[in-house]
């Protein structure tokens, strides 16, 4: 099983939406993956917004963070020098908001992987040099 590993936007929609193509890859993948999952208020946000007009979809983004199975470890406030510095450095990708706060979830979690359908995830470095380890499908 693997442990601590941290969740993106596209992963928890399609977790949640059965109608998502890569739903039951999502589903499989989690299967082997031990719980909690670790994520960012910034892919709350977006999760949420996404899953606005899907019926329940909101409520289950919050159970899921109110029965311990996402947690939030890092605050925006605490990490806002280094999330503004990935920012700047990204800015040509561009990364979002969401995205900076994942990297740098990474760093504060070294041995963390990173569940993502973004492609962009394979440019952007942890530690300025270090490759992030990332579990996606095989044709993002």
């Amino acid at each position: 099983m693997k442990h601590q590993v941290i969740i993106d936007t596209g992963p928890l929609v399609a977790f949640i939406n059965r109608r998502e193509h890569l739903h039951d890859w999502v589903i499989n993948t989690l299967a082997t993956i031990e719980q909690p999952l670790l994520t960012c208020e910034a892919v709350i946000v977006e999760t949420c917004f996404l899953l606005r007009n899907i019926y329940g979809g909101q409520e289950a983004v919050m159970s899921l963070l109110s029965t311990g199975n996402i947690l939030i470890p890092i605050h925006l406030s605490e990490s806002a020098a280094e999330i503004k510095e990935l920012l700047r450095q990204y800015q040509s990708v561009p990364m979002s908001l969401a995205d900076a706060c994942l990297v740098r979830m990474t760093q504060l979690y070294p041995k963390s992987e990173l569940l993502t359908f973004d492609s962009d995830f394979r440019i952007y470095r942890k530690n300025r040099n270090q490759l992030i380890s990332v579990i996606m499908p095989e044709d993002a």
